[in-house]
């Protein structure tokens, strides 16, 4: 028997990043909370940060775009940001929401990935926002280091798409697809 073929098989598996989350398609987006910074809101200009529960997700339709503290990681995916722009879903249906993992910055730029995160809030004040300074989010749902992943959930936090790393166009269709056809 050739083993050859089924250890390039497990050797493929393992190494992917797109196995390395613990969400599925039709499964409930697991319960997780951040506390230590958390959702980034808005008093008077102020920046003021509150506990953030993914169970607050719930009743929009929303794509989370969960990526590592770097610019890097938030180029990976911006197609799919400028396609969500231009599709001008109704806010009262539809909500991006970006959890940033500070904890999963380079050494040293922790700050400034704050001070980036708390002006991106005051440029798209509508936008919803997490800054996870322990990184908490991504260890819970298991996501990749240096990474991006896109999360499509419907009204109901059920997980409709997950995919981490770029999108392809065709996945980037797929996604807007899946939130047009759930709002």
């Amino acid at each position: 028997m050739n083993k050859k073929p089924i250890f390039a098989m497990l050797a493929m598996l393992l190494s992917g990043t797109a196995f390395a989350h613990n969400l599925t398609v039709g499964d409930t987006l697991p319960t997780v909370k951040v506390a230590d910074k958390g959702e980034i809101t808005l008093q008077d200009d102020k920046v003021v940060y509150q506990d953030w529960n993914s169970e607050q997700l719930a009743g929009k339709v929303r794509v989370i775009q969960a990526i590592a503290g770097r610019s890097s990681a938030k180029a990976l995916n911006a197609d799919l940001i400028s396609a969500i722009t231009a599709a001008d879903f109704p806010g009262e249906k539809y909500q991006t929401t970006t959890i940033i993992n500070q904890d999963d910055a380079i050494w040293g730029t922790g700050s400034f990935v704050r001070s980036s995160a708390e002006d991106s809030k005051r440029e798209f004040s509508w936008s919803s926002m997490v800054l996870d300074a322990d990184g908490t989010v991504h260890q819970s749902w298991q996501l990749a280091a240096d990474d991006s992943a896109i999360i499509v959930v419907d009204k109901s936090s059920q997980i409709l798409f997950v995919k981490e790393g770029k999108l392809s166009p065709q996945e980037i269709e797929q996604a807007l697809e899946l939130v047009k056809s759930n709002l």
